[in-house]
């Protein structure tokens, strides 16, 4: 099956969609890359979601439009990846759409809320889609999230030693081999906040790490940003811009004075760094394979790696999987799974009561049928 994945993640930056050749083979689920297509947000979309999002308020006929607007932005990406992608030939799309709220009380969430109406995609591409993945394990108790773990864990059975997954987007959030997932703290939300913020925003992120590389870490406002309780608590924990983000940086600078603003980025980069290397060690990992936007930060991979001496830190490009693209891939496996009846959660990783099939479908423009059930979830994950 040719499956179109579509993935916007925290930093909101652009709209990433995968196509990948699925089949079930035995107890092995086979991806085939067919490439990825990038459709960055229209600025003034982008400028309206970014006031929508907390700590900012917002109305429910802004909420509408954004459901609208984002839909029809998804549309676009998954119509342009089935035209160069899949030659016209894709069967599925799966969108994860856009995180506008996760509602986390302590360890419990509540609900979580993803943007982009899925029937704009289906009118565009005539496409069945699977979207709203993340509520039902909510409903099932647990997190919604990290729900590329079962994914990670698929992929990485069977690899030698204790690797963990990492995925650096604007939270970062890791997968190690006994099932264990949860968001490790910011990856880079407050970084890119940071660049925004002092450069009047004409950055959107720290390109290259060059802020970060040319400032020193401020000893005392690391200390006080990792008096944050979010890291304190056990797994499974998940977490959001709604902790994260340019009040929670402005707090923390009370009573320093004006810092540089290169000191403070590189600080915020220390800060992700200091807080994943602690979390991949409390999980005991041997090797580290990272994807997403951060893992283009050389500062910040450096920094990564010289607080885990000894332990391989690559990338997933390394494996098979673009870094940019595997969340993509990771929903297009997801939405591969519902369509066939199978669960596309681990328990151990969300902290859901029972594995659920995920999301809601809606039907192409010829309706649809499904496709026979699959009987048990793939026990592997085999790229090529």
């Amino acid at each position: 099956m040719r499956v179109i994945g579509l993935m916007s993640g925290t930093s909101y930056d652009a709209i990433d969609a995968a196509a990948a050749e699925l089949d079930l083979v035995g107890d092995s689920l086979v991806l085939k890359p067919l490439g990825m297509v990038s459709e960055t947000y229209d600025g003034e979309l982008r400028e309206s979601l970014a006031a929508a999002l907390p700590p900012g308020t917002t109305t429910l006929g802004e909420v509408c439009r954004l459901d609208t607007l984002i839909g029809q932005a998804f549309a676009a990406a998954a119509v342009r990846a089935d035209r160069e992608l899949c030659a016209g030939r894709a069967e599925l799309v799966a969108s994860h759409g856009q995180t506008v709220y996760h509602w986390v009380a302590g360890k419990q969430v509540h609900g979580t809320l993803q943007l982009g109406q899925p029937a704009w995609i289906a009118e565009a591409t005539g496409l069945p889609v699977v979207a709203d993945f993340r509520p039902r394990d909510v409903a099932a108790g647990g997190q919604g999230a990290p729900l590329v773990s079962l994914v990670d864990l698929l992929w990485l059975r069977g690899r030698p030693g204790r690797p963990v997954a990492l995925n650096l987007g604007g939270i970062a959030n890791l997968t190690a081999p006994d099932g264990t997932a949860f968001d490790t703290g910011p990856g880079c939300a407050l970084i890119d906040a940071a660049a925004r913020g002092f450069s009047g925003g004409a950055l959107a992120y720290d390109v290259d790490g060059a802020l970060a590389a040319r400032g020193q870490v401020h000893g005392p406002l690391l200390d006080r940003l990792l008096e944050e309780p979010y890291y304190a608590l056990s797994a499974p924990k998940t977490t959001g811009k709604e902790l994260f983000h340019l009040g929670h940086l402005r707090d923390a600078l009370t009573g320093f004075g004006t810092l540089p603003a290169e000191d403070v980025v590189a600080t915020l980069t220390m800060l992700t760094a200091r807080t994943v290397a602690d979390a991949v060690r409390s999980v005991g990992a041997t090797e580290v394979i990272g994807s997403g936007g951060g893992t283009r930060n050389p500062v910040l991979l450096g920094m990564l790696g010289d607080l885990l001496p000894g332990m391989a830190v690559r990338t997933s490009d390394e494996l098979g999987l673009l870094s940019d693209a595997k969340e993509a891939y990771a929903f297009a496996v997801l939405g591969f799974l519902t369509v066939h009846g199978l669960p596309g959660t681990e328990p151990a990783s969300t902290g859901a009561r029972h594995p659920s099939v995920l999301g809601s479908v809606t039907p192409g423009r010829d309706g649809w049928r499904l496709p026979p059930p699959a009987g048990r979830r793939p026990r592997r994950l085999l790229v090529g």
